[in-house]
Order: structure tokens, then sequence, then C-alpha cells
């Protein structure tokens, strides 16, 4: 941060006369709520370090490392005496109290803004460290940060910092948070799709790849017709050959280089039915291999899209839950995974993976589908429990951004999997069901 705005911000914080409470809400971000519920966040993070304020920020998890004890022993409930920039430089000290029975405890809370050596230091009346968030030896710098020793103050800079004057500081500190998750939300997308497109050219490489129903065809009468040529030159073909010369039925000389060679002529014609069996099963069912990768090609453009359409990191998150490590349990390539604040939805990508995620809900769980449209299927698990309304919200905007790219507004209708009949394949019948609007212009 600049120093012209720590400047700022100190005389800001000047205001305030207690610390209701303070911890970490990640590794590296200490909220502190100021005089019962004004809530200001320290980013401490080496070389990347701000203040900011911002509606909630999640708590990734509860810390109970010893500078988190200290933390909270130190300041949760302390009256601020005063909160000053150290020396002028890059370091807000709050100096606080907590009156015990016996007598005032008097604590210095650093918040060290210094680059590489960016630091929360909790020290004593005596400047003697009781804790920081980062311990650092003589051997990394000239100033040791170690609990029980003496912190020795940073040098001055050897320059003059510019002012920057704010006109309002504390909308400065949600811009400096808005411009931070914008930030990282950019780095995000631009990661995922990355990713998705690598995913993308791999199916795309493998659909150009196929073969064609003609020429599969076209394949099987010639094995046909070589295995056929084989029976009727049996008197002509020496056993290992590599090269064999046939008479066909116009009287004319066909020339066949084999693979491999063979014993007798009859293994000969048996590997040429083989294959002309084989390109037959490939050219009927080249249709359902063709659907699968293009349902797949057009799934993985839907999410790239949904990714692009973004508005925050949490939506991004839900896209690309955390993996599970169970080797026990079959991932099924047909249907989408996602988890919303802890209810499991899962999405079929395809027909197949449609049918699938009907077969496998069960009764109490929530179906989704779009109205008057095709669409995907989608399932919210419930495990028995009453859903709220932000989660069928979630799951129905889903079901419409791995439908369709156009923004515009949709009906989603949604009833428990009970009500649902399967007719034939995906297609279903049902009632007594409620419906949810997306808009997806927003």
């Amino acid at each position: 941060m600049k120093l012209s705005h720590l400047k700022q911000i100190t005389e800001y914080l000047q205001k305030y006369e207690k610390i209701t409470a303070i911890h970490r809400v990640s590794d590296t971000i200490i909220r502190v709520v100021f005089d019962r519920d004004d809530a200001l966040y320290f980013n401490m993070q080496r070389s990347n370090s701000s203040i900011f304020k911002c509606e909630e920020y999640p708590r990734s998890k509860v810390y109970n490392a010893p500078f988190d004890v200290i933390l909270a022993k130190r300041f949760n409930r302390s009256n601020i005496l005063n909160v000053t920039l150290l020396n002028g430089d890059k370091i807000i000290r709050f100096k606080t109290s907590i009156a015990s029975a016996y007598k005032e405890e008097i604590t210095y809370l650093q918040f060290e803004f210094t680059g590489k050596y960016t630091n929360v230091i909790i020290l004593d009346e005596e400047n003697l460290v009781l804790e920081a968030l980062r311990h650092v030896d003589l051997f990394a710098s000239f100033r040791e940060v170690r609990v029980g020793q003496k912190l020795l103050d940073v040098p001055p800079a050897p320059f003059v910092a510019k002012e920057y004057p704010l006109e309002d500081v504390e909308q400065f500190l949600y811009e400096v948070y808005a411009k931070e998750q914008n930030a990282k939300l950019e780095s995000l997308k631009k990661q995922k799709i990355a990713f998705l497109n690598k995913k993308l050219k791999k199916l795309q490489k493998l659909y150009d790849k196929l073969d064609s129903q003609e020429e599969l065809q076209i394949e099987a009468q010639k094995y046909e017709h070589y295995g056929n040529l084989v029976l009727s030159n049996v008197q002509n073909i020496k056993p290992y050959e590599k090269r064999i010369y046939l008479d066909d039925y116009e009287g004319s000389k066909v020339e066949i280089e084999l693979d491999k060679p063979h014993a007798t002529p009859f293994s000969i014609s048996e590997m040429f039915f083989t294959k002309s069996k084989k390109a037959k099963q490939r050219a009927k069912h080249l249709h359902i291999e063709e659907e699968s990768l293009r349902s797949k090609i057009e799934h993985i453009k839907l999410f790239m899209n949904t990714v692009a359409e973004a508005k925050d990191i949490a939506k991004i998150e839900l896209l690309f839950p955390k993996k599970i490590q169970n080797k026990k349990v079959k991932t099924n390539d047909s249907i989408e995974t996602f988890w919303i604040e802890g209810y499991k939805v899962e999405l079929g990508k395809n027909e197949k993976g449609n049918i699938v995620v009907l077969k496998n809900a069960k009764a109490r769980d929530i179906w989704l589908h779009m109205r008057d449209m095709p669409s995907c299927h989608v399932i919210i698990h419930t495990d028995k429990q009453q859903l709220p309304q932000n989660i069928i919200q979630a799951a129905a905007r889903l079901c419409v951004d791995f439908t369709t790219t156009s923004k515009d507004r949709y009906l989603v209708d949604y009833t428990p999997r009970r009500e649902v009949t399967i007719q034939n394949g995906a297609n279903v019948l049902y009632n007594k069901y409620k419906t949810i609007e997306v808009d997806t212009r927003e």
C-alpha cells in the first residue's frame, strides 16, 4: 500500500474507541471489528497487502495457532488508547488496554505493510514480541521477530513519499475490495477457461478423427471381398507368406500385403472377415459415438460461457468444486456434479446423463427442468432435508446456464423426483410442480 493512503487510513481509524472482536478469516487476512459492528479487513499477504471493507467476507476456517490465541486474548473487547503510523513509516500501531482484576494490561498491535517483510506483530509494553503472524530469524533479516525478543525499529525510508489524497477513505476501502475481487475473478476466469479449452480441443480432435459411415461401409465390403477371394484361392496360397496374389472373379490378379504371416489360408480369410465385421459394427454405432462427442463439446462450450459470465468468485468455486479423493467412487462422464452450500447437485450433460440423474435420484430429491423447451435435467440431493430457496434458485440458474447462452427470462419448473414419471429415455411427465424465474440478462 502507498504510504500516503496509510496515513489517511490511520487518521480514519482514530475515530474508533474499541476493538470488539478480532480473528483471522484466511491465512493472511485479519478481520477487526471496531465499536461493535464496523469491520475492516487487513490483508497481510506479502508484497500484496491492503486494507479493505466489504459487506461480508466468508471465514475459511477457525484458526487456533498461538498467534490466534494471543490475538483473541489481548484484543477482543479491548479499548483503543491511540492509533499511530509508527515513525511515519508503513506500520499502523494500535495501543490497546484490557482492564483485568489486577491491573490494566497494555498491548501493541502492529500491522506492518513493508513489502517482503509484511507482518502482524503483537508486543507488550516493553516492546517485547508476544506473537507474530510470521516469525523472522536473523538469517532472513537484521530485524528478528521472535517471541520474547525485543523488536527493533524499521530504519526510515531514504526518500519522501508522494501524497495521494483520498476524497473519501471509507469509499476507498470498499473500492480496494472491489478491485481485488475483480482482479482475482478475472485471473480465475482466465485460468478455468484455459483448462476447459484444453478439454475442448481434445474432444474436437477426437471428433475430427471420426471415420465417416460411408468409408467404414466401403472398408467392410473390401475386407469381406478379400476374405471370399482367399477362400477361392486356397490352392494358390502358401503358408506364412507376407504377400499373396489372388485371382479375382474377373480373372485379374489382386495383390494383398498381410499384416503378419499366417499358417493357413483359412486363418487369413477369418482375419479379413473379422475386420469386415468390426468395420460394419463401427459404421452401425458411429452415430452414437458422434452424438456423444458432439454433446460433450456443446457442454464444454456452455461451461466456458458460464465461467465467462460469472459475476463473482463464489460462482467459479461452485462450478469447480474440490474433488474428494476416493478411488472406490466411479465418476460418470455424462454427469456434472456441483456442491451448493453442502447440497450435492447433479446435471446431465446429454441424454445419457439425463437418464442417469433421473434413475439415481431418490423420491424426495428435487428435480428441475426448463419449461416448454429441451434442457438438461438437474437433481438436488436433499437427504430428506427442507431446501432453502436460494439453493433451488442457484440450481435453476445452472439448469439454464448449461442449456443456452441466450440472455433472456426463463422459467424453470421444479418438483420432488417422486412426481416425475419417465416416459421414454429422458422424456418425462410431471405434476404438482412449482416454477422459478431465472433472468440471465442481469
